[in-house]
């Protein structure tokens, strides 16, 4: 097998001509052993990440987090139980059929596994499939209750800043670090900062408001300096890595397809009712077959034909209706969010803060103020008017580059 000691830059060994190499946003001299968990998923990003950071002299042991129907387990060196990857080839052998599928699958196991081996490292594959059931509940309780999850945030939250953390500690590894497009910037003293990628077109810390602030100077993400994805691309082309065309994941991993229907079907039937389409007058203009099969703003698939482009605009699931308007009816002057996480010192209660609110991963962010008030829910204001405010997805606060932190959409205003 080919181990490559260090990653392939412009002008080395072939690699793609023109590629910027991005500053460092990691120092080795702050880890105390120098050893760090990659959470390797199979695709580009995260394969690409282990090589910098290998490159820059950390210990990487790459984990692959099963989430799925696992096989017999092993258990690792820090007790956690393992699973066992089938053999994989050689990272730069010809690529197997890609399946349409999220980030989870076998394939990408073994994708992991190959790229692990092609850098030398070592490499697990950690079941955390009893942990993911309970996000599969939340994406299901949450469409049950007619609002708009958001799985991302919540396994960000839960598992790989969060179990996966632990499982660091017990490998005596002092940072975790991921393929995300995002930033961590320290200052003189240390701390710690969550700020946008480079590549704002890219940027994923809408995805990371809800990691704790504590675990922030544990997190590395070598991606965040680049500016364009194709950069990356061209570094693992020049690696010889086989994932370096890999399509980037587009699906839930969970939800196969994006039929989330068929989910809600087989895991909360009593949640697909039958009731009534309204109009913003009250007449009512159709039938539905459960308010959980539809989102604001929603316009495809309504099961209605009025001649003209209508919208969802509210649900209700104590009336179990669903309310149809205009495209101007979507809009919103502000929202309330709840169960807020900050990852700056929090303002003061009740006073006015001007900041930019994201309110879906790609939405950008709009001009407005924050206030907190004294049940630590956080009034939002909007300079202009923002379209499909919707309950259930997340808020997240920026000044500039930096992510003060977020909260889940309880109602728009």
């Amino acid at each position: 097998m080919i181990r490559l000691s260090r990653c392939a830059w412009p002008g080395e060994r072939g690699a793609a001509a023109g590629v910027r190499r991005p500053k460092a946003a990691y120092n080795r001299g702050m880890s105390r052993n120098g050893r760090i968990i990659v959470a390797m998923s199979g695709g580009v990003d995260s394969s690409v990440a282990a090589c910098l950071l290998k490159e820059q002299g950390y210990e990487c042991i790459g984990v692959f987090l099963r989430v799925g129907a696992a096989p017999a387990a092993a258990t690792d060196e820090s007790g956690t139980q393992s699973c066992e990857v089938p053999a994989a080839a050689d990272a730069g052998a010809a690529p197997r059929p890609r399946l349409r599928h999220g980030c989870c699958s076998a394939t990408d196991a073994i994708d992991a596994r190959a790229v692990a081996g092609r850098l030398g490292i070592r490499f697990y594959a950690l079941n955390f499939e009893a942990d993911f059931e309970r996000i599969i509940d939340y994406f299901v309780d949450e469409y049950a209750a007619a609002r708009t999850p958001n799985p991302c945030v919540m396994c960000n939250v839960h598992l790989k800043f969060g179990k996966l953390l632990r499982y660091a500690d017990a490998m005596d590894a002092e940072f975790i670090a991921t393929g995300h497009y995002a930033r961590i910037r320290r200052d003189a003293a240390g701390n710690a900062t969550l700020a946008r990628a480079r590549n704002l077109a890219k940027d994923q810390s809408y995805v990371l408001f809800g990691v704790q602030r504590s675990a922030l100077p544990r997190c590395v993400f070598p991606l965040g300096e680049f500016e364009d994805k194709r950069h990356v691309r061209a570094l693992a082309a020049g690696l010889g890595l086989r994932v370096h065309d890999k399509p980037d994941s587009q699906e839930i991993c969970f939800v196969p397809d994006n039929d989330y229907k068929e989910l809600l079907r087989r895991r909360r039937p009593e949640a697909l009712r039958a009731g009534d389409i309204r109009d913003t007058s009250g007449r009512v203009v159709g039938r539905h077959e459960g308010v959980a099969n539809f989102t604001i703003g929603q316009r495809r698939s309504l099961g209605i034909a009025l001649g003209r482009p209508v919208y969802v605009t509210s649900l209700n699931v104590v009336s179990n209706t669903v309310t149809i308007g205009e495209r101007d009816d979507l809009l919103a002057g502000g929202l309330v969010a709840q169960r807020v996480n900050w990852l700056t010192d929090p303002p003061a209660r009740g006073c006015d803060v001007a900041t930019d609110i994201k309110i879906r991963h790609m939405h950008t962010p709009a001009a407005g103020r924050i206030r907190r008030r004294d049940d630590e829910a956080v009034e939002v204001r909007f300079d202009e008017p923002q379209s499909a405010v919707t309950p259930g997805q997340a808020a997240v606060f920026y000044q500039g580059e930096d992510c003060l932190g977020g909260g889940w959409i309880q109602e728009a205003r």
